[in-house]
């Protein structure tokens, strides 16, 4: 389980987000190529992209996917109330699930939400049977996704706090 680091947020500058920017809009952009779009070195992107994978803001370079397209189009926000203490069963249930898109420790009426995605509603159904057979899990409460309104994204974030200190990179 990945933990939030409140007091740990890096000190993120124009160039580094500039860079995030582009990544994003072309995952498969080399160095070299990063580094004339904003014009600076290559020894300096490259030395940027080294510290934002060791600061942990970088964490891949995987293609995203999109599990609508590959044929899972229903999904479900499911939240679990959970047995005094069985969080870490929870959590192993959860890892062992295919349709377990992402889960996390909330605070509020339940103790984790869960994003599912699967197959058909048939499909659906079987997975939340899976989380009520278990006896960590008290009760569980889900509703159904009909639509995607702000997919995952953290850029907006970033960008907020960071004053745009250099020129626009020469092509996007």
């Amino acid at each position: 389980m990945q933990n939030a680091h409140p007091d740990a947020r890096p000190l993120l500058d124009d160039l580094d987000v500039t860079l995030l920017e582009l990544l994003t809009e072309h995952p498969r952009i080399g160095v070299l190529e990063l580094s004339r779009m904003v014009g600076v070195t290559r020894a300096t992107v490259g030395a940027r992209m080294d510290k934002l994978r060791a600061s942990g803001v970088v964490t891949g370079y995987g293609p995203q996917l999109d599990v609508v397209a590959a044929g899972y189009p229903v999904q479900a926000m499911v939240t679990l109330e959970i047995a005094q203490g069985d969080l870490d069963t929870v959590a192993a249930l959860l890892q062992e699930m295919p349709g377990v898109l992402e889960a996390y420790s909330t605070t509020g009426t339940g103790d984790v939400v869960v994003r599912l995605a699967a197959a058909s509603n048939d499909d659906l159904q079987q997975s939340l049977l899976v989380l009520g057979q278990s006896e960590a899990v008290r009760r569980s409460t889900s509703v159904v996704v009909l639509a995607t309104i702000v997919s995952a994204r953290a850029l907006p974030l970033l960008r907020r706090d960071v004053p745009p200190t250099r020129t626009t990179p020469t092509a996007r």
